[in-house]
């Protein structure tokens, strides 16, 4: 019986060997070079873990070279590859086997294991060696311990075949896993209550605790998955710090506002975000002064914008405790963007206004002062009021109807349109026009081309575009329409002349309301400023793109790009 236990014990010792090793293999870092630079290395290795396992390692080479030993000297061990464990590791896997030490005068257990890593070409070999005199020791205490054991065993046996008896043992035990696997947050676990006695009664109280925590839990989630998902999906940036100022929370907008992920920052002090001085500046601010801080700071990472930022703090459960300041980020470049365009049209606009009435009034004072007695002056400034009154209502004209765009209050009826038909309608218009001028009108396109469009919208871009081509376009020119299908999605209409062309540092503006490259010129050809801008917002509303390419005293192209199908 001995000798089985002392085999068992044995066997266990060297799988216990086996296991610190391979734990050693996967920790240890693996060299290969000159062999007296390996052997002072792996000998290093080999003294400080056998402080830790209590055990003789032996680092060998896959040609039995022996390059490191805790108890010996490398130098003068002999070459090992022929060593039984060692044959068998690197065959099998594990080596193992009791034999007498030829350096230690005893029996000793030996177990090796192959060694493959990136570092080293040739698989090495890790052996550990424990005297057996160190076992018999071993299993002589053991066996005091299993005698000591078996006494404890007997009593707890005793104790336990009593408690058995009261019948109390199983429920307990039940009781207690579920308890711990409460605490281990598995809400779902539930006692099997069996009998109504005291026991009974425990089992019902934490089945209901168990109730009630997982109904808590599931609030908690669904409360949280609902406060991620505001979050995420706010159009403002949010960001949580503490009273020390670290960041304990960022969403999505906030990351790019700041232009780093909360994965960088959350944890981390606010100082450490790298932004602009000014912003860590408000931030402590608010921190020192625990009140509401509302600025506006222009922002140049990643990309210049100006946020508006607002500071609350936030306050603890206890009286006066700051528990941090929560800071939101708000870009209102597009709001001032705004209000500045509006301010903008609001002075053209009066301007634009202020023209024709100036003249208006000016010519009906002179007439009313007298000069409506010779007949001619009064038909010449009669001509140029009804002129200047026609000029003012196209601009009216034009300002309502860019209105009405703008604010999406044009209904569009969308319907195939057969574009060959239309383009010699839209030409036959405007050949009054460009004939004055000596300007050819062209047409290049494949027949059968149709786009889902509203034909009366569609008509108003063309017709501003190719009379812009045909003002711009000095006599003897021509304005050209190419129209083809790039895909099968999509129609392009591309506008060409040879007029004048637009300077390159005006072509970026030239869709703004107003904006005119050659004003004297606009002006005394009855333009308003607003004919391109209602071109673009009308070709948006088709779901299209619009873009311009000119070189002055060459010419403008104009392309536009929609949808074949609304």
């Amino acid at each position: 019986m001995m000798t089985t236990f002392k085999n068992n014990h044995i066997n266990a010792l060297e799988d216990n060997m086996v296991r610190q090793m391979q734990l050693i293999a996967a920790k240890m870092e693996w060299r290969s070079g000159d062999i007296e630079g390996l052997i002072n290395y792996y000998t290093s290795e080999a003294k400080e873990l056998k402080k830790l396992t209590d055990a003789r390692l032996t680092f060998i080479r896959s040609d039995g070279v022996v390059i490191g030993d805790s108890d010996y000297d490398a130098h003068e061990m002999d070459n090992h590859l022929e060593r039984e464990e060692v044959q068998v590791a690197l065959a099998n896997g594990i080596g193992r086997t009791v034999r007498p030490s030829e350096t230690m005068d005893q029996r000793m257990v030996y177990v090796a294991i192959p060694v493959a890593n990136a570092s080293i070409t040739e698989p090495h070999v890790i052996r550990m060696a424990m005297s057996l005199v160190e076992v018999d020791q071993s299993i002589g205490r053991l066996t005091m311990v299993l005698i000591g054991g078996l006494i404890l065993l007997f009593l707890f046996a005793a104790l336990i075949s009593y408690r058995i008896a009261l019948g109390l043992t199983r429920p307990l035990d039940q009781i207690t896993k579920v308890a711990k696997k409460i605490k281990n947050m598995d809400y779902r676990a539930r006692v099997k209550v069996t009998k109504q006695n005291e026991i009974g009664e425990l089992g019902v109280a934490i089945n209901a605790m168990a109730d009630s925590l997982e109904i808590q839990m599931e609030r908690i989630k669904q409360n949280e998955s609902q406060l991620e998902s505001v979050l995420a999906n706010m159009i403002n940036g949010i960001v949580m710090i503490d009273a020390k100022g670290q960041i304990l929370l960022m969403n999505r907008r906030a990351e790019e506002v700041l232009g780093f992920s909360a994965r960088e920052l959350v944890g981390r002090h606010f100082v450490e975000a790298k932004q602009q001085y000014e912003l860590a500046q408000i931030i402590q601010e608010s921190l020192d002064t625990r009140r509401h801080i509302r600025e506006e700071i222009m922002f140049y990472f990643p990309e210049e914008r100006l946020l508006e930022l607002n500071l609350v703090p936030i306050s603890q459960s206890g009286p006066g405790e700051l528990g941090g300041v929560l800071l939101v980020l708000q870009d209102v470049s597009a709001i001032r963007r705004l209000e500045r365009m509006r301010s903008e049209f609001v002075a053209n606009v009066s301007h634009e206004l202020k023209t024709p009435i100036t003249a208006v009034k000016g010519f009906a004072e002179t007439l009313l002062g007298g000069a409506v007695k010779d007949e001619e002056t009064t038909r010449t400034f009669l001509q140029i009021i009804y002129d200047e009154s026609e000029r003012l209502n196209r601009l009216i004209g034009d300002i309502l109807e860019l209105s009405k765009i703008e604010s999406r209050r044009v209904p569009l009826i969308f319907s195939p349109v057969e574009l060959d038909s239309f383009i010699s309608k839209t030409f036959r218009v405007l050949e009054s026009e460009a004939n004055q001028k000596g300007i050819q009108l062209h047409c290049k396109m494949e027949p059968g081309l149709f786009v889902e469009a509203d034909e009366d919208r569609l008509r108003q871009i063309m017709m501003n575009l190719l009379s812009n081509g045909i003002n711009y376009t000095p006599e003897g020119g021509s304005v050209s329409v190419i129209i083809d299908e790039p895909d099968n999605d999509h129609i392009r209409i591309v506008i060409k002349d040879t007029g004048i062309g637009i300077p390159k540092k005006d072509l970026p503006r030239i869709f703004e309301r107003f904006y005119r490259v050659d004003k004297a010129r606009s002006r005394s050809s009855g333009g308003t400023g607003l004919g391109l801008s209602i071109v673009k917002h009308l070709v948006e509303l088709h779901k299209g793109t619009i873009s311009v390419e000119s070189n002055a005293e060459v010419g403008s192209t104009f392309i536009i790009e929609l949808p074949i199908i609304q």
